[in-house]
């Protein structure tokens, strides 16, 4: 059946805005003006009338996790009890309470964040959750994901003691000569020895959940990094619960796969595999995906001075040498790198990589990628422009950021970070996502973000120069997206011939006042012209 839509205010990725598009088969086929699609209408169409409102295309989130997102949404809901210590834990033992745990099960949490404590400037501790539970295994993870805790029985269970060694790019925290429950980066894979292995059904469940709550933020495709929640799940089993929802028709959301690996002879296996030519319009792998260092936060991102007051520099989680043998190979095998970089001196190593891949197998129309791309230095800004590197933003980062930058960040370094908008002003391709579950998949808050350079409390604005005209706000979580993951043919924009990926706002972001973007809801979302939320 096709079904024409008018009276609206629809952003096809050009302006002027038009009024009227005819969606049949998945795919729109005609946009235009209300006189013209009303007379293309045959008899027997669906008419539906938008009643004025904003319209444009599926929001696109290039970056996030969206299996680990389905996974949280079953964890105690700490990023709402983050204002104390005191808060955090009593978030616990609720949890554990309304939740009891089963045998071989863990109590979780994720979402904490000591910075906004207003009882303590430390992080919790093994101590802290010892008095939640000793004989329930508890893990709290950082908002940013980057360290997590645990309590005494969990430690037990890995068998981590003060005669653990902390492994390359990750670090075991001690206090006074004991190990206190704090795992950094790598360190925190020392847990999978231990970890629950979720079913191939447990997972397909967990992509259901996520995918439901990505639609109600409009979200109709997603390039996530999921191989990396379960290591001990092989990535062809992730990819086989992928391919399963679709062929039901459950599957709501776009999903391209940033194939997360850290060993070079598995990513020789994957691609030795044939799992890189596989794909359709709702599932397929993208690019190699590498976590090169830390997050601010956690203070483990990797920069080239320490962070203020302190001697810490943080730390990579890759050797420079590995990093490129992996990026190497990648690119001489047509695959794309999207490297998470964070700290100035990880991303001298990511552009290293880059650079040197290229010029062993030059591929002019390459999208290798940053991920992040926060505290950056001007020679840097420079290099990625020279290189041509696609640059996946998250605008919404600055809503937290915005309160640390200053504190953290050494003050000429602070002065050249989060400077996306001179990357796109100088031709490079920008999309925006969230990282979640590290933010909430909220795109109207980060589109405010990219336009103010404000949290969401008025802090800021930080570097207001570097802010997103609304266009180019909604164009990186739209067209810019489609075309970090190859698909600026299929989607990202209203035209004729396109996917029907479509979201249905209540007001229209153009006429908005910036500082109230955020508020405006998400009315329906649609995938292939089919209705998959609805306020």
């Amino acid at each position: 059946m096709r079904v024409a839509f008018y009276n609206g205010n629809v952003y096809t990725g050009e302006l002027p805005l038009v009024s009227a598009f005819i969606v049949e088969d998945g795919r729109f086929t005609d946009v235009g003006s209300d006189e013209a699609i009303l007379k293309a209408a045959e008899p027997g169409d669906n008419l539906i009338n938008l009643n004025g409102d904003f319209v444009c295309a599926g929001f696109n989130d290039s970056h996030m996790h969206l299996l680990n997102f389905g996974l949280t949404l079953s964890y105690a809901p700490l990023y709402r009890n983050t204002e104390s210590l005191k808060a955090v834990m009593d978030c616990m033992r609720e949890h554990l309470r309304l939740h009891p745990v089963s045998e071989g099960q863990w109590l979780c949490g994720r979402g904490w964040n000591q910075d906004f404590f207003k009882d303590t400037t430390r992080m919790p501790s093994r101590w802290d959750l010892d008095e939640v539970s000793r004989d329930v295994p508890i893990m709290i993870t950082r908002t940013c994901g980057h360290c997590c805790v645990v309590n005494s029985k969990l430690l037990e269970l890995a068998g981590i003691t003060s005669e653990t060694e902390s492994p390359s790019g990750g670090r075991i925290g001690v206090e006074n000569g004991e190990i206190d429950g704090r795992l950094y980066d790598n360190a925190m894979d020392i847990l999978d020895v231990c970890r629950p292995i979720p079913t191939k059904e447990d997972i397909k469940r967990m992509i259901l959940l996520a995918a439901s709550e990505l639609n109600r933020y409009g979200i109709t495709s997603a390039q996530t990094d999921d191989y990396c929640v379960f290591r001990d799940v092989p990535a062809d089993v992730v990819n086989s619960a992928y391919r399963e929802l679709e062929k039901a028709e459950m599957l709501t959301v776009r999903v391209c796969e940033q194939c997360n690996f850290t060993e070079l002879e598995v990513l020789k296996a994957f691609i030795a595999s044939g799992e890189t030519e596989k794909g359709s319009d709702f599932f397929k792998t993208g690019p190699l995906k590498l976590l090169g260092d830390g997050a601010l936060g956690s203070r483990t991102a990797h920069l080239s001075k320490p962070y203020k007051g302190t001697d810490s520099y943080g730390f990579s989680l890759f050797s420079p040498e590995n990093m490129k043998l992996m990026v190497a190979c990648a690119n001489a095998h047509g695959m794309d790198a999207a490297i998470h970089a964070i700290g100035d001196a990880c991303l001298d190593e990511v552009l290293d990589a880059i650079e040197c891949a290229l010029r062993e197998n030059p591929r002019p129309e390459h999208r290798h990628g940053v991920v992040h791309c926060q505290v950056s230095r001007a020679d840097q800004l420079e290099r990625m422009i020279r290189l041509g590197v696609h640059i996946y933003a998250q605008t919404i980062f600055l809503d937290y950021d915005n309160h640390i930058i200053e504190k953290l960040v050494p003050d000429d370094l602070a002065k050249t970070s989060y400077c996306w908008k001179t990357l796109l002003k100088n031709g490079l391709n920008v999309s925006n996502g969230s990282d979640c579950p590290v933010e909430l998949p909220d795109v109207m808050k980060g589109i405010e973000c990219a336009v103010t350079r404000t949290s969401m409390d008025g802090t800021g604005p930080y570097l207001p120069d570097e802010a997103f005209t609304v266009r180019e706000a909604i164009d990186s979580f739209t067209s810019s997206s489609a075309i970090a993951s190859h698909d600026e043919d299929i989607k990202g924009t209203i035209k004729k011939g396109m996917l029907a990926d479509f979201v249905i706002l209540g007001a229209n972001p153009f006429d908005a006042d910036t500082r109230a973007i955020h508020r405006i809801p998400v009315k329906a979302t649609f995938v292939g012209g089919r209705e998959v939320f609805r306020a």
